[in-house]
């Protein structure tokens, strides 16, 4: 079924990698619009009555279908509020639906970002301190093996955020080259584009990101717990 939007771009990546970060500068540019997260694997499509359930049968719809096209609806919506030309979505939780965003956008473009896993789990400790400790390590499994496997199945680059924070200037000019944009270094203060999608629930909201500039985060992290050794060594960080 037509889809309105064009080749969007979905920011694959665990909880705490700087995805918000990421979306931040790219949405400075002036072609691309990434708003706040979105949370698409919770917008869901139900029929209330056999009645409704047998009519959109004869219409050739079903409840994924116009799952999607409600996806596709509200983010072409946004994407034309917007005034820009492309879009970039990023949900942390989107790495466990991508293979529902790529069936309903089959042009789909994927970008995933890593972090050293064990700075991640820091990261996670300090953002969820009620947290146990078993929960935590559970969380970061759950996802940086999710997103290994979407690495696996999906095209598209890497980007590390140890590049991001450490080069940003040649990580996004790069990232520049893959969408199909012309670089522009006012992407970087990403604060002139405004500061106000940064809110509680929808990605990090602290104050470092609300500098509006990208601030080194490079502190080395201790051994990551056994559970996280395969995907550092996977991601090409030492495992000890």
């Amino acid at each position: 079924m037509r889809r309105r939007l064009t080749a969007p771009t979905f920011i694959l990546s665990s909880v705490r990698t700087g995805s918000t970060l990421l979306r931040a500068v790219l949405g400075a540019h002036s072609e691309l619009h990434a708003p706040h997260e979105t949370h698409l694997g919770d917008i869901t499509v139900g029929f209330e009555s056999r009645q409704v359930a047998a009519s959109m049968e004869r219409l050739g719809h079903t409840e994924r279908e116009l799952r999607f096209l409600l996806w596709d609806a509200v983010l072409a919506e946004e994407l034309a509020r917007s005034g820009k030309r492309h879009l970039v979505n990023k949900s942390p939780n989107d790495v466990f639906i991508r293979d529902e965003i790529a069936a309903c956008w089959p042009d789909a473009r994927f970008v995933f970002l890593i972090r050293h896993p064990a700075a991640i789990l820091r990261s996670w400790r300090n953002a969820r301190p009620y947290y146990s400790r078993d929960d935590l390590v559970a969380d970061i499994v759950r996802y940086c093996e999710a997103v290994e496997a979407a690495r696996t199945e999906l095209p598209g680059p890497t980007v590390r955020y140890e590049d991001l924070v450490g080069d940003p200037a040649g990580t996004v000019r790069g990232l520049c080259d893959f969408l199909g944009v012309e670089w522009e270094e006012e992407m970087l203060d990403y604060g002139k584009a405004g500061t106000d999608t940064f809110v509680p629930g929808l990605g990090d909201w602290m104050e470092k990101i609300k500098s509006g500039r990208i601030q080194s985060d490079l502190l080395v992290p201790g051994p990551p717990p056994p559970q996280l050794k395969d995907v550092c060594v996977a991601w090409g960080y030492p495992p000890d």
